[in-house]
């Protein structure tokens, strides 16, 4: 049946059609505890492909599911049913009307898209949850989403002013607020349209009473379906009824929504309590200033944060205490928005025992507390040394003036079952965040969860509160919403679901009717985890690739699409495809070990498919909110995947780098004739699976180590440091390695380098070739070894090779000596001048410096040092916020990869270089990185250590050609080929028959 509605949708729709098994695994799951396998997916281009869609679901039974960011931490975005994905085409503001204060939009467009568009006439959508890079407002209006903003412009319903809505059974029809003599008008026309309004009009005649007597008055009540605007006095509003509906009754094609005034200026007043408590019970106080946000965090949060090794300029700024309010506040000038935070703190100054306060002006200042405060999700999930917490119960809402009495009885339930959190949120309007060490891994852990759930429903109810006053009911809450609403307006949910969707085929079992609580649940007592041989050690993850698998919580900050210095997710922002998200990865090596949808293990090709275009940048190691590091899991899967079997030709031509280069050294000429040669390049890339639009590198005439061995040392007994001669630097740009020696020697070091050819084996990693990687990394502790334990420190100038030596060795040797000794020493030529500070002679520069830091050095080994030693040389930085540079070591260089290369390079990077002027020095550390610009523009890099040393009045470039010596090059050419060919033939020989020696397992036991 399947396989017959897709090859019906194929027929039918522009758009793309999914039912294959990789897809179904990428969107079993949302940002909740819930799993369930879709039917198929489809991606439609256009609006006629939604209705087309909805025809033939309907034609074939099958049920019916909206999906935006897919985001949901309740549930509503899974199920058993054709998944509808609005969010790659279908993302345009259609138009915007700023004297009408008002937007039309696509369900898939990205609420910073608008917001971004109606700042510029200083409006803005109020509603703003901490994802609002990156989720879409349909499935803002399917959860009725809130945000930090609310507290200036309410909920997403609240600002919807007619939506464009699809039915189950075909009818499109636009609605909103229905004056008495138009709702006569529509009834009287009779058909469907007539029918729908009839009977919406004697449900609110029946219940209305009712609706208004148990329906909470409290500014975050989002539980339940929005039936009381369809009463009289809201203006039988049957857009807003809709809203929060979670797709259980109509597909929202299109949306006309209100649009609320932008204070262009800013102020935070930063309060600290001595508990969270506290700072609830002076929530309501606060409010009454008129702030334009009023946020909460507590101690436990920021623990968490420290713990996590989170960013700690979120936390300096914080005024003593151990519970926070963050009342923002605007106006149309800085004086405005900041008198209005000083009246707030004088206020306060008449109380007794008035909070710590700190006015946060700059809009720096202000951007790390609202990081902090959006770091809530991410930074309560998988904290190191903690139970793992869980989505459940976290956002339920009670009245403003009552969250400090209500934090404190929530605190003490969850004593009574032994669970701990958290809290934080949106104080303002009442509604609280937390996640919870729930034990749904046992079946006692389970009902224990149903239980709490239980009296947790009864406490906030006792409130005259919501189960849900930000994320919706989905399968989560809905089975409590009879405690809620009471039988009878329960009912009338129903009766509601069914005028709409009469045969029920839309989001089954959410609001209405729903699943049981603890029933799908993605890790549940029915989940047994596989246990797998892995060369990664996974120490963060107790030591388990399975717990590494589902680390990810689904909030999807890899979809963001903008461009703010993050790194992730490059392939995400080129393709704007899920499998291509670090999300969309994690769910399928997830769904690889669960053995679900996806059934062939470490062999399945739809993993494989996925993880393809991951560029291995790192990215997500930094920037997601609980530190997936998909570079890894990627070369851990694809040592299994390829066992046994012969790899892509780019592998072995990039991949094997090192060697190649050994080899290449012997004879630099003959080298770059194979590889510069028209013709014969052209050959050459074409063997070894490289695009034939890039450039080879060329071949340094004498490598470093060469160099360095004629070169005199200028303070033989000066402080030892061991200088790295990476492949990279050592055989394509020596000059770098020279001027770095140059720098260090005027600086009073004793320059050394390794005694023996070493390599951190990072082009091995990307292609699993992690037998050959470890022999590497054994090599280079054996041989470092000595140095390391007398102090010395080794100093790393490509960033890839330094993050090798600092984040992968110890994952693939956490218990070995060598290696923690290794990674402790490993430092950037950044950092170690940085460390030295005014012992270090640094020149004074008076010029401009457009700077791309290395994907690594971001994610793994932090830019601070590098952007101190920068200005300390006197440069006025530019760092555009590029992200990776789309090269990544040999990604870029792959025929099949250059596309989207380009277009990561393109989104940033490559327009900033080009606008820079001509005296701008570009500065990039990593050797890809200046591959990516120097292919794409006509401009020359420049490695930190270069800027040093030629400011200190060296020429790196001349003092290499003057030290290199005529050698006797040639004469060892045929010998020393030979040699090493023979070896490398023999090496790749071995492993060829090893790997044919083994079993053909494609299973994960």
């Amino acid at each position: 049946a399947a396989a017959a509605l897709a090859a019906d949708l194929r027929g039918a729709i522009v758009g793309e059609v999914r039912f294959d098994d990789g897809d179904r695994a990428l969107y079993a799951t949302d940002a909740s505890n819930y799993r369930q396998v879709p039917i198929g997916v489809v991606v439609p281009r256009t609006i006629e492909d939604v209705i087309a869609a909805m025809r033939l679901c309907r034609a074939h039974g099958a049920p019916f599911l909206s999906r935006g960011g897919g985001t949901s931490l309740a549930g509503q975005c899974c199920n058993v049913a054709v998944i509808v994905d609005y969010s790659k085409y279908l993302n345009h503001v259609v138009a915007l009307d700023p004297k009408e204060r008002r937007a039309q939009v696509e369900p898939g467009t990205i609420l910073d898209d608008l917001r971004t568009e109606a700042e510029r006439h200083h409006l803005t959508f109020a509603p703003d949850p901490s994802t609002h890079d990156h989720n879409t407002l349909g499935g803002m209006l399917g959860n009725n989403s809130c945000g930090t903003h609310s507290v200036m412009g309410g909920r997403t319903a609240d600002n919807v002013r007619a939506l464009d809505v699809l039915t189950y059974d075909g009818l499109r029809l636009e609605v909103g607020p229905t004056r008495p003599e138009e709702l006569a008008a529509i009834v009287a026309g009779g058909g469907r349209r007539g029918e729908i309004y009839r009977r919406l009009d004697e449900l609110q005649r029946r219940y209305g009473e009712l609706i208004r007597q148990r329906y909470p008055k409290i500014p975050r009540r989002v539980s339940g379906y929005n039936l009381d605007n369809l009463l009289p006095e809201n203006g039988f509003h049957v857009a807003r009824a809709l809203v929060g509906s979670e797709g259980t009754c109509v597909a929202i094609l299109g949306a006309t929504l209100d649009l609320v005034p932008s204070p262009p200026h800013r102020a935070l007043a930063v309060l600290g309590f001595p508990d969270i408590f506290a700072a609830g019970d002076a929530a309501g106080f606060v409010r009454a200033h008129g702030p334009i946000a009023l946020e909460a965090i507590d101690d436990i949060l920021i623990e968490y944060m420290k713990d996590k090794h989170r960013d700690m300029r979120q936390v300096a700024v914080l005024p003593e205490g151990r519970g926070w309010l963050i009342a923002e506040f605007g106006g149309d000038s800085a004086e405005e928005a900041a008198e209005k935070a000083e009246a707030l703190r004088r206020d306060f100054a008449r109380r007794r025992n008035p909070p710590h306060i700190k006015i946060c002006r700059s809009p720096e200042e202000q951007q790390q507390i609202w990081k902090a405060r959006e770091a809530g999700l991410g930074s309560t999930a998988f904290v190191p040394h903690h139970p793992d917490m869980w989505e459940g119960w976290e956002d339920s809402a009670v009245p403003p003036d009552q969250v400090g009495a209500y934090c404190r009885d929530l605190k003490k339930l969850f004593y009574k079952y032994g669970y701990d959190s958290t809290l934080y949120g949106h104080f303002g309007d009442g509604c609280i965040h937390c996640r919870i060490n729930f034990g749904l891994r046992t079946r006692e852990g389970a009902r224990k969860w149903r239980r709490f759930m239980d009296e947790a429903a009864d406490l906030v109810i006792s409130y005259g509160g919501s189960l849900s006053g930000e994320h919706g009911d989905g399968q989560s809450r809905a089975e409590l919403l009879p405690k809620m609403f009471g039988p009878e307006l329960v009912e009338a949910f129903r009766a509601f679901k069914a005028i709409w969707d009469p045969e029920g085929r839309m989001n089954p079992g959410k609001i209405v009717d729903p699943y049981p609580i603890t029933s799908n649940l993605r890790l549940g007592p029915d989940y047994h985890v596989p246990q797998v041989e892995t060369h990664f050690r996974f120490p963060d993850d107790e030591g388990r690739f399975a717990r590494a698998a589902i680390r990810c919580v689904g909030v999807g900050k890899c979809r963001s699409l903008e461009h703010k210095g993050a790194v992730m997710c490059p392939s995400f922002q080129a393709t704007r495809e899920e499998k291509h998200s670090t999300r969309g990865r994690a769910r399928l090596l997830f769904e690889m070990l669960h053995g679900g949808a996806i059934g062939r293990g470490w062999r399945d090709d739809a993993v494989e498919d996925a993880l393809s275009l991951c560029l291995a940048c790192k990215g997500c190691k930094g920037d997601c909110p609980v530190n997936v590091d998909m570079a890894t899991y990627k070369a851990e899967f694809r040592a299994h995947y390829y066992a046994g079997r012969l790899r892509p030709r780019a592998a072995y031509s990039m991949g094997l780098i090192y060697w190649w280069s050994r080899l290449a050294a012997a004879m630099p000429p003959l080298a770059n004739l194979l590889t510069q040669t028209p013709g014969i390049a052209d050959l050459v890339k074409r063997l070894g699976g490289i695009a034939p639009e890039r450039r080879m590198p060329r071949y340094a005439e004498v490598s470093f180590v060469d160099w360095f061995h004629r070169h005199r040392p200028r303070h033989p007994h000066g402080r030892p440091v061991v200088l790295f001669p990476d492949t990279f630097t050592n055989f394509f740009r020596p000059q770098s390695a020279v001027a770095a020696t140059l720098a260090l020697e005027e600086a009073g070091f004793r320059v050394a380098i390794p005694r023996r050819s070493l390599c951190c084996g990072r082009p091995l990693y990307d292609w699993g070739m992690l037998d050959e990687a470890k022999h590497l990394l054994r090599q280079a502790m054996a041989a470092l070894d000595a140095d390391l334990r007398g102090g010395a420190p080794l100093v790393v100038l490509e960033p890839a090779c330094a993050a090798a030596f600092r984040d992968e060795l110890v994952n693939l040797f956490p218990e070995d000596d060598r290696a923690r000794r290794l990674a402790r020493q490993t430092t950037l030529f950044s950092e170690l001048v940085d460390r030295e500070g005014e012992n270090f002679p640094l020149p004074h520069l008076q010029r401009r410096a457009l700077v791309h830091f290395h994907c690594h050095h971001k994610a793994v080994l932090k830019t601070e040092a590098e952007e101190r030693v920068l200005r300390q040389l006197g440069l006025e930085l530019v760092t555009p916020p590029s992200g990776c540079c789309g090269m990544a070591g040999s990604f870029g260089f792959e025929s099949d990869k250059y596309a989207v290369s380009m277009t990561a390079a393109e989104e940033v990077l490559l327009p900033a270089v080009r606008a820079a002027g001509p005296e701008t020095l570009i500065v990039a550390d990593g050797f890809s990185c200046r591959e990516q610009i120097e292919q794409a523009v006509p401009r020359t890099t420049k490695h930190l250590a270069e800027v040093v040393a030629e400011g200190m009045g060296f020429d790196p470039e001349a003092v290499l050609r003057a030290g290199s010596g005529a050698g006797l090059r040639a004469l060892a050419w045929a010998g020393g080929a030979a040699a090493l060919g023979l070896a490398l033939g023999t090496a790749l020989a071995r492993r060829r028959a090893a790997q044919a020696a083994q079993p053909d397992n494609a299973g994960l036991g």
